[in-house]
């Protein structure tokens, strides 16, 4: 399973506009035909900073070429920057094991 890390720093937008903008950009996830339900995406925040951490974990390689396609995943990708900063870092990562969930 292929997930992606992405870490910054809030410095450059109120949290309650960042968050907006989160909320828009995964209801396009949710809804576009080709990606709705391919693509997990989590935002978290760490509670005593302006930290931000995006955990992108995609089905399969189809669906991240349908999402880099898509309309509105250039412009998120490039506000994400602008409220950072500039200072955005992406990390690949790798599944190395996990605990199992009950059903």
């Amino acid at each position: 399973m292929k997930q992606t890390l992405i870490k910054y720093k809030l410095t450059d937008a109120t949290a309650e506009e960042w968050h907006r903008d989160i909320a828009r950009f995964i209801a396009a996830l949710d809804t576009d035909p080709a990606i709705g339900g391919r693509i997990s995406y989590r935002v978290m925040k760490s509670r005593d900073s302006n930290d931000y951490y995006h955990i992108a974990t995609p089905a399969d390689d189809d669906a991240v070429k349908a999402l880099q396609q898509s309309a509105f995943f250039k412009p998120y990708q490039e506000r994400t920057r602008q409220v950072a900063g500039g200072h955005v870092t992406v990390s690949p990562l790798e599944l190395i094991t996990e605990t199992k969930r009950k059903a």
